[in-house]
């Protein structure tokens, strides 16, 4: 019944790269992984004898994956490519330049009929998911900081019902679309989650790196890292906002207790239990929070820095990929 406090680690698949997006075939314990080593690998989490199978075509850090509707998986990577495959030969469908800049998430409708992305050039784009057509630009981030230094556009988040997208970048500025329009409805800010060092380093850390919405659309969960002391390090903690994006109110703020890092991935049970956020710095954590009674209710030191996660259909189950490795969390209650 999904309870965080019978949380329990039952897989650990060590790996000798780091692991950037993961993606789970529905129904299966088929994943997919986005590697350092410019390739996607391919394996049963819980088969011994499964060994893991490349796809080759990337020429740099593999940023994104997801399913679409037909079946196919799509690739994003810092080489600013996004790859259609197909997951029986590992042959590639169709390869496109679609960033001029790292692709840092790629994303995809509750439907698997949108793809979408986004990266450095801080432009979000969504693709049909079956021809690669680009449907639409969205531009609502500035290119640069307040302090003239390349901004990056980190990450998005995508409502249940599929309605809504939201995107977020480096400085903490977050805006709501609507999806089916292009038409912005929301600018948020989370500025405690950029750290700017004007003396010795004269550089800036941090962003929004994760985002979230409830089943009913109307929260979006915020996750990043608060202000940092030392910008050559995450040496700060992770933190944690919720808005009601709509009335542009911060309803929780959560500055950390005990972990150092970023939120790297947000992900809201259906039914309102939790909110699950994991991440890292040179380590890595896995947390549980109560927005009723605004406490956390299970946080534990994951294996890793984790860089994602995905959730089985019961919210049962959690597959985790980081630094070296991926693991499986179960919660039976």
């Amino acid at each position: 019944m999904s309870d965080p406090a019978k949380l329990k680690v039952v897989k650990q698949v060590d790996r000798p790269d780091i692991l950037f997006s993961i993606a789970r075939l529905p129904e299966s314990t088929q994943l997919y992984v986005g590697s350092s080593d410019q390739r996607v690998y391919s394996f049963d989490a819980f088969d011994e004898k499964s060994k893991p199978q490349a796809f080759v075509g990337h020429r740099s850090y593999v940023s994104g994956l997801v399913l679409t509707d037909s079946g196919q998986l799509v690739s994003g990577g810092y080489d600013g490519r996004l790859i259609w495959w197909n997951r029986e030969s590992r042959d590639q469908v169709r390869s496109l330049t679609a960033h001029q800049k790292w692709i840092r998430r790629v994303d995809v409708t509750p439907d698997g009929r949108t793809v979408v992305t986004v990266a450095d050039d801080m432009v979000c784009r969504l693709w049909d998911a079956e021809s690669g057509k680009l449907l639409r630009e969205l531009r609502g981030h500035k290119p640069q900081t307040p302090h003239h230094f390349p901004s990056m556009l980190f990450c998005t988040g995508i409502s249940s019902d599929g309605k809504l997208l939201a995107t977020a970048d480096k400085v903490g500025h977050i805006v709501v679309w609507e999806i089916s329009s292009g038409k912005k409805l929301k600018e948020l800010d989370a500025p405690k989650m950029y750290t700017w060092d004007p003396k010795q380093r004269i550089h800036s850390i941090g962003g929004i790196r994760s985002l979230a919405f409830s089943a009913d659309s109307r929260l979006l969960a915020v996750g990043g890292i608060g202000q940092i002391g030392n910008i050559d390090h995450l040496g700060a903690l992770a933190r944690l906002e919720v808005f009601d994006w709509q009335k542009g109110e911060r309803t929780h703020e959560f500055p950390g207790d005990k972990f150092k890092g970023l939120f790297e991935r947000l992900i809201f049970h259906p039914q309102g239990k939790w909110l699950l956020g994991a991440g890292g710095d040179h380590n890595g954590f896995i947390k549980f929070i109560d927005l009723d009674s605004k406490k956390v209710i299970r946080q534990e030191k994951a294996p890793m820095h984790i860089h994602d996660l995905v959730v089985d259909e019961n919210y049962n189950r959690i597959y985790a990929a980081g630094h070296g490795k991926v693991v499986v969390w179960e919660m039976d209650g």
